[in-house]
């Protein structure tokens, strides 16, 4: 498994749903036997807080392999600051590297700048599956990408087995209401309060 983690999370986001990462790797790994578990995310250095930090410490602890870099910043020609983390050569890299050991890559992408990743990896005799979504507005998948593909997977067919399932808490029951209501003295006050 090659995860683009900001492609997979923005094509999850526009389907409304978050991806339960457990789910993800366990539903994969029941299919056939999943070597690896890649998840590719840059960082922003130099920040207090990270949002994306706590799901990469997780998914480090919890049978991934991280593959995380620094974002660069820098300045666009109209002088607005930009921040810059693309891991499209991490990837391909790892992928041309597992490719002699592999028989079946899943690429849970939609860039179209791996089209020829793709193209190069069946060279070898391996299959790819692209894992996106073609049902958000406009699709997150580019179309020569699924073209390449052997196998598509239409990546909201996959909400209901791989989706954060969110627990509703019921609100705490109302307090018991003792013989002389809320309070304690009989003049509604509370239980320290004096007459």
């Amino acid at each position: 498994m090659f995860i683009d983690g900001a492609n997979l999370y923005a094509a999850a986001r526009s389907l409304g749903f978050d991806i339960d990462y457990k789910r993800l790797r366990d539903g994969f790994a029941n299919e056939g036997r999943l070597m690896r578990a890649f998840y590719y995310t840059a960082l922003v250095e130099d920040q207090e807080y990270s949002p994306i930090r706590p799901l990469v410490d997780w998914l480090d602890y919890n049978g991934y392999t991280m593959v995380t870099k620094p974002t660069k910043e820098f300045t666009d020609a109209s002088g607005r600051r930009k921040i810059k983390g693309n891991m499209d050569i991490e990837l391909a890299i790892d992928v041309m590297e597992m490719a002699d050991h592999v028989d079946h890559i899943l690429l849970f992408s939609g860039d179209g700048d791996f089209r020829r990743l793709v193209e190069a990896v069946q060279r070898k005799g391996v299959r790819v599956s692209v894992i996106s979504t073609v049902r958000s507005q406009p699709p997150m998948v580019a179309d020569e990408l699924r073209r390449q593909a052997d196998n598509f997977v239409e990546l909201q067919e996959l909400a209901g087995t791989i989706a954060r399932v969110h627990h509703h808490r019921e609100p705490p029951p109302p307090p018991v209401q003792g013989p002389l209501g809320s309070g304690g003295d009989g003049n509604g006050g509370g239980f320290f309060e004096s007459p």
